[in-house]
């Protein structure tokens, strides 16, 4: 395993408030879990690194809680908090999606958008997330996709046997 992957790893167990019991594997850039007690499995990556100041350690998770009937739901933990009325945009291989959110936190506006937005990280070799943060300034936060569409799959495998 990459040597800044497993140190990305580690903190983002403990800057996440994630806390995963079982490893379902490292795919390149992404990783997948499954915490049984609360029922939930995940796919998750730590932001590439930037210059400049940050509020929060940024990453991208696509969480599934078969319990709650929820799958493939994307969370990105931005890297600085946002300005109140910001828009934040994500970008997926040529396609955009403007993302829901506030403080450090963006989601897909619906289930809808959330599918579309699984279908082209399949697909794409990168994404990015821009938004202004809460001193005025633009910022952008990348991620690799090189192993996503893998995590994401072993993250739904994870909890196949969990019902409702």
């Amino acid at each position: 395993m990459n040597r800044y992957l497993a140190v990305g790893l580690a903190l983002l167990a403990t800057a996440a408030p994630i806390c995963a019991k079982d490893n379902l594997g490292v795919f390149d850039a992404w990783a997948a879990f499954r915490d049984p007690a609360p029922g939930r499995c995940y796919a998750i990556a730590k932001a590439e690194r930037r210059s400049g100041t940050s509020d929060y350690v940024a990453y991208a998770s696509v969480g599934t809680w078969p319990k709650r009937a929820v799958r493939n739901q994307l969370h990105v933990r931005l890297s600085r908090k946002i300005a109140p009325t910001a828009a934040i945009s994500l970008s997926v291989g040529g396609q955009r999606f403007r993302l829901s959110g506030g403080g450090g936190d963006a989601w897909a506006a619906d289930k809808a958008m959330d599918a579309a937005i699984m279908a082209a990280m399949r697909s794409a070799s990168s994404m990015s997330v821009s938004s202004v943060d809460a001193r005025g300034r633009r910022f952008t936060d990348r991620y690799r996709l090189a192993g996503a569409a893998t995590a994401l799959d072993a993250a739904s495998l994870g909890c196949a046997r969990i019902r409702r």
